[in-house]
C-alpha cells in the first residue's frame, strides 16, 4: 500500500553533506541497502527511502545534525528499531533519517529509587538483562524487542500492561534535541511533580514529530516473589471475554491478560509447534507472593469455569513460561505464515472493558465474512485488541476489502467511547480516525506543532497534516 501523503523532496545541498560527514565521518550512510532498510519496517505502506541515514553516538551530535538539517530545510526523521505498524518512522518527504540505535549506553541504575536512564537506543531486553541481577526489571513489553526511545515516541504498551500501565506511567522525564537544535530536559526524577505543564507526557506518544528523544528516565519494579503462567481454552470466545472483564471487576492483579481466537491458535501451533487446543484461548501470568499467586490462579480459574473454560494449566517454571509468551509474541508471524507471500495488516483498538464482548464478537462475525485470512488478539484486560489480516499486498480488491473491514472496525470501537488505537500510534495509517475520535483537539495538535516546529522537518506527514 503506498504511504497516503505525497510530498515534493529537496535533494541533500552538497553543503550539508560535507558538513555531516564532517561531524559524523563514516557515520553518514548514502548506500541503498542501508537506506532500503530505514525506508521500511513492520507497516504494510510501501517502502520510502530516506536521502541519508546517520547514527550519532550523543545527545550533544543529535543537537550538531538537527541544527545543520534545520538550517538547510531538510527533514528529519528518527529511527529505532523499526517494529513500528502504521508507518511512524516512514521519512515520507526523505531527508535525513536518525538511527539511534548506537546510542545505547545503560547511563544510570537507581535501586533504592526503582529508576534508571538510558539512552534512545537501548533495547528492552538489554535492560531487563542488564537489570536482572539487582533484582529489577522493566515491564513493559510490546512484543518486539524495540528500543526504548521507540517505544516513548509511539507510547507503547503490550502484554503488561493491565498491571504495570504503558510508557506513559512509565516514564518519569525526557531528554530531547528541539527542532532549534536545543537539548531539553522535561522533568527531573521526581516521582511526582506540579511544576508547570507536563512536557514528558506531550513527547510520550509525539512519533518524533516535536522533538528527537535522546535520553529516557524510567520507573523500574521489583522481580516479584512467585510468577506462573497459565493458559485456558473456552468453548465460546464470549466465555473467554466474560472470564477476562469479570477478573477486573472484582480486582484480581494479574501481570498478563492475553486473548487469540480459534483462527489465531491453529496459526500459532502450526508456526511455533505447539499444540494447544484450536480454541479461543486466554494467556494469563501472575505476579506477587506465593500465597497471592495461588490465590489468583483460584479465583481465575474458577472464573474460567464458570464460564465455559477448561482444563486451566499453569506453570510456574521458566522455561514453559517463555514457551508459552514466545509463542504469544509470534503471533503476528503466525498469522501472516498462514499464506505464502502475505503481508501483515494489523489493526489496533482499544474501548471500555464493558463494552470489549460485543466489540470482540461484533468484529468476528464481520470477519467470519471475509476472504482474507484474519486473526483476534489482544491484550484484554486493558480493553485492547488487534485483528492481524495476512493481505496479498497486489490484491487491490483484497486491500480495499480490508480497509472496509478496517474501518467498520474502528467506527465500531469510536461508537463506544473507544480509542481507534491503544498502542501503535497514528503514524501514517491512522490520521482520518484520529480527526473522528477526537475532532477540534487535532488543530490544537496542530496549533502545538507549528509553534515548536514551524519549519514542519520533524518526521513530517506523520499523525497529521499540517
Amino acid at each position: 500500500m503506498t504511504a497516503p501523503a505525497c510530498f515534493e523532496r529537496r535533494p541533500l545541498p552538497p553543503a550539508l553533506i560535507e558538513q555531516l560527514r564532517g561531524l559524523l565521518g563514516d557515520r553518514l550512510h548514502f548506500g541503498e541497502a542501508m537506506r532500503r532498510q530505514h525506508g521500511s519496517s513492520e507497516a504494510h505502506f510501501d517502502p520510502v527511502l530516506p536521502d541519508a541515514v546517520v547514527f550519532p553516538h550523543s545527545t550533544e551530535e543529535v543537537a550538531a545534525l538537527v541544527r545543520l538539517c534545520v538550517a538547510a530545510n531538510i527533514p528529519i526523521v528518527p529511527f529505532g528499531a523499526g517494529t513500528s505498524l502504521e508507518g511512524n518512522a516512514t521519512p515520507v518527504r526523505g531527508g535525513v533519517t536518525i538511527d539511534l540505535s548506537e546510542m545505547n549506553r545503560i547511563i544510570a541504575v537507581n535501586p533504592e529509587d526503582l529508576d534508571c536512564t538510558v539512552e534512545a537506543g537501548v533495547r528492552r531486553e538489554q535492560l531487563n538483562a542488564h537489570l536482572r541481577d539487582q533484582g529489577l526489571f522493566f515491564p513493559i513489553d510490546p512484543g518486539a524487542n524495540a528500543t526504548i526511545g521507540g517505544m516513548a515516541s509511539t507510547r507503547a504498551s503490550g502484554t503488561n500492561a493491565v498491571r504495570y500501565g504503558t510508557m506513559r506511567e512509565a516514564v518519569l522525564s525526557l531528554t530531547i534535541v528541539t527542532p532549534d537544535g536545543k537539548i531539553v530536559r522535561t522533568a527531573r526524577r521526581a516521582r511526582k511533580s506540579a511544576a508547570g505543564y507536563d512536557l514528558t507526557r506531550l513527547l510520550i506518544g509525539a512519533e518524533g514529530t516535536l522533538g528527537v528523544i535522546t535520553e529516557i528516565c524510567l520507573r523500574l519494579h521489583g522481580i516479584p516473589e512467585a510468577i506462573s503462567s497459565a493458559v485456558c481454552p473456552f468453548a465460546t470466545l464470549g466465555g473467554a471475554v466474560d472470564t477476562v472483564v469479570q477478573a477486573i471487576q472484582i480486582g484480581v492483579p494479574m501481570a498478563r491478560i492475553e486473548l487469540l481466537d480459534a483462527a489465531q491458535m491453529r496459526a500459532c501451533n502450526a508456526y511455533s509447534k505447539l499444540d494447544y487446543p484450536e480454541q479461543t484461548t486466554l494467556l494469563f501470568e501472575f505476579h506477587g507472593s506465593e500465597r497471592h499467586v495461588e490465590e489468583q490462579v483460584a479465583t481465575v480459574r474458577d472464573l474460567a469455569a464458570a464460564h465455559g473454560g477448561g482444563p486451566f494449566l499453569w506453570s510456574n517454571l521458566p522455561e514453559e513460561r517463555t514457551r508459552l509468551w514466545k509463542a504469544r509474541h509470534e503471533a503476528y508471524y503466525a498469522a501472516m505464515n498462514q499464506r505464502p507471500g502475505a503481508v501483515g495488516l494489523t489493526t489496533d483498538v482499544c474501548v471500555p472493558i464493558s463494552r470489549l464482548a460485543d466489540c470482540i464478537l461484533e468484529t468476528r462475525r464481520d470477519l467470519d465474512g471475509c476472504a482474507v485470512p484474519a486473526t483476534i488478539v489482544g491484550h484484554v484486560g486493558d480493553g485492547n485488541f488487534h485483528v492481524v489480516f495476512a493481505i496479498d499486498p497486489k490484491a487491490l480488491e483484497e486491500m480495499h476489502q480490508v480497509e472496509a473491514l478496517n474501518a467498520r472496525l474502528v467506527a465500531r470501537a469510536l461508537s463506544m467511547d473507544g480509542s481507534c488505537t491503544g498502542e501503535h500510534g497514528i503514524g501514517l495509517g491512522k490520521q482520518d480516525f484520529l480527526v473522528d475520535e477526537l475532532g477540534e483537539a487535532v488543530e490544537m495538535m496542530r496549533t502545538i506543532k507549528r509553534a515548536l516546529d514551524p519549519k514542519d522537518l520533524f518526521n513530517p506527514g506523520k499523525i497529521f497534516q499540517l
